[in-house]
């Protein structure tokens, strides 16, 4: 039989051998096409080639490509695990020709890969065709037919309508009629007494599709109409998973070995068996097989789980798997990161990026599953406290499936799932409402404690003329006063005004309003549904009048730099670490600048001093900074890069600082030129989250004044050390002497441990013929007395010793006892801590049956401590 990884060796062997490129497989996760979350066919990566806005660099490439199909129309995620064959995550083996061979080679090819190469019975195989369509003038596919005839029998050419037989990319653009090769996989009794072309394209869980080849020859263009291709495109896909199952003879994709390994792997770490029955245990073991592959290549593609967009989606698979080994393996602790190295192991020639990141994805997944085990128990009871209250209505209502959710971390399609388990639907439209009216109440929350509008001019909303302006005439269009914590403070709106409200994580400005002469402190400014508010802590009487708005020129400044740097920061991050770093969060002050990244590891001192340097040079180049409103289509087109989860306007403003190094999407504002930054300097680079890594720096005069302060403290060592010529040798020069002492003391110590044992010896006593010593000494911590206890034994073969010692007003109690004497008098020195001294001294310990220590509160006790034991032998 031969292994999975042999099969697709072969599939990528025949095509090389036909003159393709082998290419490796796109990410899993599209940063690149809004279109999609996920690559969820294997034509994606090359859909620039088939729209015409890239030349292919080979005609004929084939290829192995990740896909995930658990969102949009494309989405099994509800199938996957309840039967054999629907997959979150699967291979698609294709073969490609861009402008080059078409319909001819492609079925003669298909057809010998099966049949010559990998063996399939020829009488098991199956041939769709499509039959044409007369509403769109379309003929039936002539030419596919009539290449099919060479290779099958007539009567196992079927026709397909539209639906299953001509392919779509979307709405517009390439398409073509397709060809499917299906296999009949079904015992000979059952094929006698039905026959298997009256089974194709029915759903039956043995006559599987294996082969698509996709004809693209037309353009479907905006009225709907079709026009033929100047060049013919050829566009295949085999699930791989699928041919496993058919060669290796399985009955269930799950029982090849691409998935066995795995299965058995979560046998171990359960104590369950996979017993291959339709049981909820069985669901659970496919559930959980299938999901680790999706959940773990997607991350390490760049994609972590979070409450939006693909990050959720992420989320909902790794909960879902939780929820199964939790209720049907009865597992109730992380366990999808234990068997993340199975699954880097078995991809690593062909995916080598998951092994490459297996400890940073295995932190993320297990952090993942720690966090919903903390609240899955309670939301599982309430859960069945829903389920009872809704078997009259027979449907969940909204306002309980959003408290699954917004409480347990149930994502809806979970409390779908349970429901349906037990016969319930779901009030999904409530659910939303539920869902949108906190969104709202949350919006509102901050009015909670504020009085209503007052309207000084008229005017609905301010106007922000910031980027250009730092100071103008304007006036007040309305205020109101806010109370939070006791304190009472202000809200101003303008028509016009320079302050930058706080946003993409730039905070707001401050400075002041000149008011009929006098200033009004404005100590921030934030965004309120598009209005720009102005907090203050008082206002005048009058405010009807002219306003002069001034913002603090020297703060703003020292923002910008902060704000302009980050940009620079984030294009030479990627230019180190890799491209997989992308924006999590950042935070831009007049202070300093806090930048959170995607990343899998603690920064190198190295990586930490490439970036800088990269950023510094930038700075010393003088860059201008180009800033443009463009609309978003075509700013994406230039390579900006937008913030996952982000949403922006039609129209953008892109921040370009050198088209080939940092082009983003930004509404803060920026430096007219690089060199106006001054100097960089990072300060600190630390772990956020699992898979989030944070960088804090300093540029422009924060920098100078954090650079001078570090000198300061330098030159204070200096001094301490009496200059010497090199420091870095005067510093080790004091570790090692203060090594060398601290060996001295140590063979003090032993030596006072050595005389304290001697006396020890001299104090001991035979109570029913065990030798007891027991005793209050002084020794200068808590490990002297468990040395000594060591040490007695060696000197006395049948004994108990308990050592009591007042160590900086704690007491400390260590018991040894003898092995022979554990044996003999059936003693643990472990119990007696536990149950007799640690009551004693207020405070606990243990050990084991020959050792055992103990600390406490109450040293009074150190005296009923040794008659204690006394009284035991």
């Amino acid at each position: 039989m031969m292994t999975s990884a042999a099969i697709r060796q072969q599939f990528l062997d025949f095509f090389k051998s036909k003159g393709h490129a082998i290419v490796p497989s796109a990410p899993i996760v599209l940063k690149d096409d809004p279109t999609l979350l996920f690559t969820n066919a294997g034509m994606n990566q090359f859909k620039d080639y088939f729209l015409g806005n890239k030349k292919a660099p080979n005609t004929r490439i084939a290829d192995t490509q990740k896909c995930l199909r658990v969102s949009g129309k494309h989405n099994d995620l509800e199938e996957v695990g309840v039967d054999t064959y629907h997959h979150t995550m699967f291979e698609m083996l294709g073969n490609w020709s861009f402008g080059d061979y078409f319909k001819k080679e492609a079925i003669e090819w298909s057809w010998e890969l099966l049949t010559e190469v990998l063996k399939l019975d020829k009488s098991r195989l199956y041939v769709t065709v499509f039959e044409g369509d007369a509403k769109e003038n379309l003929p039936k596919d002539e030419e596919a037919w009539n290449e099919w005839k060479k290779w099958i029998p007539e009567d196992r050419i079927l026709l397909g309508n539209k639906k299953d037989n001509f392919w779509e990319m979307g709405d517009t653009g390439p398409c073509g009629p397709c060809t499917e090769i299906h296999v009949d996989c079904r015992t000979d009794e059952e094929r006698k007494q039905v026959d298997g072309k009256t089974l194709v394209n029915n759903d039956h869980p043995q006559v599987i599709e294996i082969w698509n080849n996709v004809f693209i020859q037309f353009n479907r263009k905006k009225d709907g109409s079709l026009e033929l291709l100047p060049e013919k495109h050829v566009d295949t896909g085999m699930g791989f998973e699928r041919l496993v199952r058919v060669l290796q003879q399985k009955q269930s994709n799950y029982d090849t070995d691409v998935f066995t390994g795995t299965i058995a792997a979560i046998e171990t770490i359960t104590n369950k068996k996979y017993d291959y029955s339709d049981s909820k245990q069985a669901i659970a073991f496919r559930v959980l097989a299938d999901h680790i592959r999706a959940i773990s290549f997607t991350i390490a593609d760049g994609q972590l789980p979070s409450n939006t967009g693909a990050g959720y989606v992420i989320r909902r698979i790794l909960r879902r798997a939780v929820r199964y080994y939790y209720s049907y393996l009865d597992y109730k602790q992380p366990l999808l990161f234990q068997i993340l190295p199975v699954i880097a192991k078995q991809f690593e020639n062909v995916f080598p990026e998951l092994i490459k990141q297996q400890d940073f994805v295995g932190k993320v997944i297990k952090e993942e599953e720690e966090a919903f085990l903390r609240t899955l128990d309670k939301g599982l009871k309430l859960i069945q406290e829903v389920i009872e209250a809704s078997k009259a209505s027979k449907i969940i209502d909204g306002k309980s499936a959003f408290k699954l959710h917004d409480t347990y971390g149930f994502p809806i399609d979970l409390t779908k799932l349970i429901a349906t388990e037990n016969g319930l639907g779901v009030d999904e439209i409530g659910y939303e409402e539920e869902r949108k009216g906190q969104q709202e109440g949350g919006r509102s929350a901050s009015a909670l404690d504020t009085e209503d509008w007052i309207i000084i001019n008229e005017g609905s909303e301010s106007k922000f003329i910031g980027y250009d302006s730092l100071e103008t005439k304007t006036k007040i269009l309305r205020y109101r006063k806010i109370k939070a914590k006791g304190k009472e403070s202000y809200q101003l709106v303008l028509a016009e005004t320079p302050f930058y409200a706080e946003s993409g994580g730039q905070v707001g400005d401050s400075g002041q309003l000149i008011i009929n002469n006098s200033p009004l402190i404005i100590n921030d400014t934030k965004k309120e549904n598009n209005l720009f508010i102005h907090f203050a802590d008082a206002v005048p009487a009058e405010l009807s009048g002219e306003v002069i708005a001034k913002v603090d020129v020297d703060r703003r400044k020292a923002i910008t730099v902060h704000h302009s740097v980050t940009h620079l920061l984030h294009a030479a991050l990627r230019k180190v670490l890799g491209t997989h770093v992308a924006q999590k969060g950042s935070l831009v002050n007049e202070e300093h600048l806090r930048f959170d990244f995607s990343h899998f590891a603690k920064m190198a001192d190295e990586e930490i001093i490439a970036v800088e340097k990269i950023v510094n040079e930038k700075i010393r180049e003088n860059i201008p900074v180009v800033i443009k409103q463009l609309p978003k289509e075509e700013a994406l087109k230039l390579g900006a890069m937008a913030l996952f989860g982000e949403k922006y306007g039609d129209v953008v403003r892109v921040v370009i600082i050198d088209p080939a190094y940092s082009v983003e999407l930004c509404g803060g504002t920026h430096v007219g030129n690089t060199g106006e930054l001054g100097l960089f300097k990072i300060k600190h680079e630390s772990a956020v989250a699992a898979g989030v890594r944070r960088v804090e720096a300093v540029c422009g005069k924060a920098a100078e004044e954090y650079i001078d302060a570090a000198f300061g403290v330098l030159n204070t060592i200096k001094e301490t050390l009496k200059n010497p010529k090199e420091l870095s040798k005067a510093i080790e020069n004091l570790q090692s002497e203060n090594a060398e002492l601290k060996k001295r003391i140590e063979n003090l110590e032993a030596r006072q441990l050595v005389g304290i044992r001697n006396e020890l010896l001299q104090k001991d006593e035979i109570i029913n013929n065990v030798t007891f010593i027991g005793s209050i000494i002084e020794v200068p911590n808590a490990d002297a007395l468990k040395k000594l206890c060591f040490d007695l034994k060696n000197h006395i073969h049948d004994h108990v010793a308990v050592l009591c010692s007042n160590i900086d007003g704690k007491p400390f109690v260590a018991v040894g006892i003898s092995d022979v004497v554990v044996a003999a008098k059936n003693l643990d020195a472990g119990k007696i801590i536990k149950e007799h001294i640690a009551p004693l001294i207020k405070g606990g310990g243990g050990g084991q049956k020959n050792l055992a220590t103990a600390g406490g509160q109450d040293t009074s006790n150190l005296k009923a401590v040794i008659e204690k034991v006394k009284s035991l032998l």
